[in-house]
């Protein structure tokens, strides 16, 4: 026992060695927290993100929150690192933090009642401000400058002037922050820029379901979502690269865009499948094949390209003919227009053979996750999509192992109460239960503890049970038509 604790540790001191690497400022740190390039990011500024992925010498500059910079100097530092904006659009790491206002600008007034917002209260103008600007003057420095031209400052009670400081803060500092991708980051950039992409999930109602749905390493998960690859990328990121994901996708091709944003490894890719929709009643059946799809589709891009080679060859004749004399024919024969048409054949031939591979890549995906599904054997369904949920659980619920959970978002009540009284109907499921998450943000801060004004009114709906062996609940459970065993007569008791 001793002998093999020594190993492990010889081991896990000899993988931290190796992912130890040093920064800029001659630090050693793990290489998994530092910015390297191709990875991706999120930028942050305040409560608003932005996913973009580190390249070196980029030619068009990254624009975020009306700035305009590139990311070369950001590779080999920290993640959680603070840059300012400089001139030429460089990013300089924020060393220490600049002393908000002297001592002698912090006099504040008692209320705020007397106080007119009338628009004059400030000494400098928008000429002026832009005039600091091509001075070189910093955020903290113009911010500084606007408290000290204000006329009203100092009569604002204390909470007001740090309203104030921060509201110019964001207005004028050119700051920003780059950070680690994970689900909570990625679900709050998308629900506060474009909830629309993902079915207005929010990220509370995300991490219920993969509370709900039991998401671990090493189980086999189904899931449909038309969320950007966003349910999807928090699928896999909690389990971890171990285990199976099946995307079920509609349409021509799986949606991840949101998933790419977390910058997995390679091996994360290989626990990850995908099927179409369309195809599920078709493996329900046993009359998928898929030789004869592959077959049929590279035969019709041979006759595709056979057609167009031939109408090019007879077209290229007609013109040859039109030309007139056989000296001219002759001379086109020895001119590079015959190395020009060969070029074209193998250009074709090639593209063909690259369709052929993309095909065949695409047969082999399509037979390994149709292999998973035909065991009838998942751990776990998880659905968010923009359509009806009905349907689409009921099919896959056929391809989920006994004692299995499985969750069903949708932004929607009225969906999920069809789902829950057909499950009700047909059986298989059982601890069936409709929830919606309720989420409410305070701000927390010395005298002034209160809920946030603005706030998401609603985080969607939620669907979630267990299912059980359909047959044996059949069997041992009561049977319509019979009638009910009569009730035994109860016997007086009698004093022997």
């Amino acid at each position: 026992g001793s002998c093999l604790h020594k190993s492990v540790c010889r081991k896990s001191t000899f993988y931290s060695v190796q992912l130890r690497t040093m920064t800029n400022n001659g630090e050693q740190v793990d290489e998994q927290f530092t910015i390297k390039e191709g990875d991706f990011v999120v930028l942050q500024r305040g409560d608003v993100y932005k996913a973009v992925q580190i390249q070196r010498k980029r030619q068009v500059a990254i624009i975020f929150e009306k700035q305009w910079f590139f990311l070369d100097n950001a590779i080999g530092e920290l993640f959680g690192s603070t840059f300012e904006v400089a001139a030429g659009g460089s990013l300089q790491p924020r060393k220490a933090k600049h002393p908000e206002i002297p001592a002698e600008a912090k006099e504040a007034g008692t209320d705020n009642r007397n106080i007119v917002d009338d628009g004059r209260s400030q000494k400098l103008s928008r000429d002026d401000i832009e005039t600091l600007k091509e001075q070189g003057l910093k955020g903290q420095e113009i911010v500084q400058q606007l408290v000290e031209n204000s006329t009203t400052f100092r009569d604002k009670t204390e909470f007001a002037q740090e309203k104030y400081i921060k509201k110019k803060k964001k207005k004028y500092e050119n700051t920003l922050t780059i950070i680690k991708p994970s689900t909570r980051i990625l679900a709050s950039m998308y629900h506060g820029r474009e909830p629309g992409k993902i079915c207005h999930l929010r990220y509370d109602t995300l991490a219920q379901m993969l509370t709900l749905g039991n998401i671990h390493a090493g189980s086999k998960v189904i899931v449909f979502e038309t969320c950007a690859g966003l349910v999807l990328g928090a699928v896999m990121e909690r389990m971890g690269g171990y285990g199976s994901v099946i995307q079920m996708y509609p349409g021509g091709g799986p949606a991840r865009a949101a998933a790419d944003c977390f910058g997995f490894p390679e091996h994360f890719y290989q626990t990850l499948h995908e099927f179409p929709l369309c195809k599920v009643n078709a493996l329900l059946g046993g009359t998928l094949s898929l030789d004869g799809e592959a077959k049929n589709s590279a035969g019709d891009h041979d006759t595709a390209e056979g057609h167009l080679a031939s109408s090019a060859s007879v077209q290229q004749e007609e013109r040859d003919i039109e030309d007139g004399s056989p000296e001219s024919m002759e001379a086109s024969s020895v001119q590079p227009e015959d190395k020009e048409r060969e070029e074209r054949d193998r250009r074709k031939e090639n593209k063909a053979q690259e369709r052929k591979v993309k095909m065949e890549e695409k047969r082999k995906k399509l037979s390994a996750a149709a292999v998973l599904l035909q065991g009838r054997n998942a751990d776990g369904l998880v659905i968010a999509s923009r359509f009806h949920p009905c349907p689409v659980l009921l099919t896959l619920l056929k391809f989920v192992a006994p004692s299995r959970p499985f969750v069903v978002y949708c932004q929607y009540r009225e969906p999920l109460i069809e789902c829950y009284s057909k499950l009700r109907e047909q059986g298989g499921t059982i601890n069936l239960r409709l929830s919606e998450t309720w989420l409410r943000l305070y701000q927390v801060l010395p005298n002034r503890t209160h809920p946030v004004l603005l706030m998401s009114g609603g985080g969607g709906y939620l669907l979630s049970g267990t299912t059980i062996d359909h047959n044996s609940a059949s069997e041992s459970g009561p049977q319509k038509g019979e009638e009910p065993a009569p009730k035994r007569i109860k016997l007086q008791e009698t004093d022997i």
